[in-house]
């Protein structure tokens, strides 16, 4: 395929044509290297976004940094197990101003420093915001809730907001984790996980209990999802922009994955 080449004019073209407009607020997942030559990088992306929601809109996207996970969950799997103690008590506190994102993408990296963003205090699982709904959305980010009721992704369902998929697709849409917060299937259950946390200003590697979730079938859900309902789907370079409402497809997903789960996994 040709790589084709992007400027923030057909961004915000792309956008608009999605029907993204003023005051959305919109979990965005993206990745750069799907579209082509995105001249500007990054930038222009967030540019794009930031001025076609406007002042009374808001951005969010994941900024995780899930390397700040125990070792023996599989974060660090290229390193020796004999070195995983070591891992547990030296590897750095979060700290959301500095801590980097991991596997995020350059988009999401830029955004989690962009002017007036602000950024949620779980140590793997954060997300970053700017905009009229940034300060809600990022607060309170409680260890064990990661992505339920309260957590920022239950957050934006409650202001009814939307998601975005930027050359991306669902395996990477992080607001179908609600729907397994909320979905009764077999094999549902808690693990222990374990991070670097700063605790008055002391670093404690902190364990607390969250929902297992892993992901596998959310492109499942997504191809039964847009076969479900019209969903507003505009290319973009050499990749596709997906827009949707959050609730359409929270609601979906819960109903799917209590149909078609029926055998769990236990890691």
């Amino acid at each position: 395929m040709e790589r084709k080449l992007v400027l923030k004019k057909d961004i915000l073209a792309a956008l608009k044509e999605a029907g993204v407009r003023p005051g959305q607020d919109i979990m965005v997942h993206t990745s750069l290297s799907s579209l082509g030559f995105v001249c500007g990088g990054p930038q222009i992306i967030i540019e794009a976004l930031l001025e076609t929601v406007g002042e009374t809109g808001t951005i969010m996207m994941p900024t995780q940094s899930w390397k700040n996970l125990d070792p023996s969950s599989g974060v660090h799997w290229e390193e020796p197990e004999e070195w995983w103690q070591v891992i547990r008590d030296n590897w750095p506190a979060y700290d959301k101003w500095i801590t980097p994102t991991n596997t995020m993408g350059a988009t999401a990296e830029m955004f989690r420093r962009w002017p007036g963003t602000i950024r949620s205090d779980h140590p793997a699982r954060s997300v970053a915001a700017n905009g009229a709904h940034a300060g809600y959305l990022t607060e309170n980010h409680d260890l064990s809730n990661i992505f339920g009721e309260g957590s920022p992704i239950g957050k934006l369902y409650e202001l009814d907001g939307y998601v975005l998929l930027i050359g991306v697709g669902y395996d990477k849409n992080t607001s179908l984790h609600l729907a397994d917060v909320r979905a009764d299937y077999p094999g549902k259950h808690f693990v222990k996980e374990s991070s670097a946390v700063l605790i008055n200003g002391q670093r404690v590697w902190k364990t607390y209990r969250t929902l297992y979730v892993d992901g596998e079938d959310f492109n499942k859900i997504g191809a039964a999802f847009e076969e479900s309902r019209p969903i507003s789907k505009v290319p973009l370079g050499n990749g596709m922009i997906t827009f949707m409402r959050q609730r359409e497809l929270v609601d979906f997903a819960v109903e799917w994955i209590q149909e078609n789960r029926k055998e769990g996994k236990q890691n």
